[in-house]
């Protein structure tokens, strides 16, 4: 009995001094293993179990009918699919005006003068504003009959005419809306850059005679590079997971031209029209591969860069 006891305290000063010599590596690992456990979770296993689903015919209810690549097949056999992933090519392009445009707008407001900071906050608004409230309010905007571009379109002789009925121009109407909320984040991220610009390079460049255009391409531009790299990022997955401005303002009408990946991916998994849990999950496959070709490349390259020291 006695000693049980005496072997007791012993115990508690090796698990105590095992601890001390293993703090270091240990903490990091605790404060991550929740973020990790959901990352798990809500990311990695949803993303096996829609790869895992799109080898199967499925509606969701009835058992599954494994399949094989079948559904994948059907799908590089659709035109609608084509469509929608062209789509996703126009808003990509398109998409990528927000990053020099934010950029702009966030040199425009990186000054200290009297009423920028009520300027700025008008500029900051889209950010906050949910994308169905934008959608809606520019499908009010682009309407024939009350929108407010109606009594322009009025003066250059089209009365009348409807963007988001013209499936030639119904996406760029809906590219022009995303982009509004999509500028606001590139300018935050921009004006976040900017107030970590190392000032002493900005006046040893002054004092080397750089002026303007040089002073910024030379030595504010790459200062700005994680922002930028941030900001293309963004932008790119934005574009491609265009889903909700789609949704408000066209339902991938009309007659399927505006539809994207997201958007078709659901019309066919969860909509009236399909409940095919396997095509829509081959869908969020080819959508899912994209996104990480996009954003493999980008770390590749930021990871090279940080080797050259740039």
């Amino acid at each position: 009995m006695s000693q049980t006891a005496s072997s007791f305290p012993t115990k508690i000063m090796r698990q105590s001094s095992w601890w001390k010599r293993n703090q270091q590596k240990l903490t990091p690992m605790i404060f991550l293993a929740p973020g990790l456990l959901f990352f798990v979770v809500y990311v990695i296993w949803p993303i096996i179990s829609s790869l895992t689903i799109s080898l199967y015919q499925w509606d969701g209810l009835s058992p599954k009918t494994f399949i094989g690549l079948e559904n994948y097949v059907m799908l590089f056999d659709d035109e609608y699919f084509y469509v929608a992933l062209w789509n996703n090519v126009k808003w990509l392009v398109c998409f990528m005006l927000a990053v020099p445009v934010g950029l702009g707008l966030a040199i425009f407001l990186n000054q200290t003068i009297f009423g920028i900071r009520v300027v700025k906050s008008l500029f900051f608004f889209p950010f906050v504003i949910s994308q169905v409230v934008i959608g809606l309010i520019f499908t009010w905007f682009y309407r024939p009959d009350y929108g407010v571009i109606a009594p322009f379109l009025s003066l250059i002789g089209l009365e009348g005419w409807s963007i988001l009925a013209d499936e030639d121009y119904a996406t760029y109407g809906i590219i022009f809306a995303g982009l509004y909320p999509q500028i606001a984040y590139c300018m935050i991220l921009y004006l976040t850059g900017l107030n970590n610009i190392n000032s002493d390079q900005i006046e040893a460049g002054r004092m080397d005679g750089a002026k303007s255009f040089s002073l910024f391409w030379n030595i504010v531009l790459p200062q700005l590079r994680p922002a930028t790299f941030l900001a293309i990022v963004v932008t790119v997955i934005g574009a491609l997971r265009s889903f909700d401005m789609v949704a408000i303002m066209t339902q991938g009408g009309p007659w399927g031209s505006t539809n994207v990946l997201a958007y078709y991916m659901f019309e066919q998994a969860l909509s009236e029209y399909g409940y095919r849990m396997g095509y829509g999950s081959a869908i969020a496959a080819i959508l899912f591969t994209i996104m990480m070709f996009y954003i493999v490349f980008f770390i590749y390259r930021m990871y090279q860069n940080e080797k050259k020291g740039l």
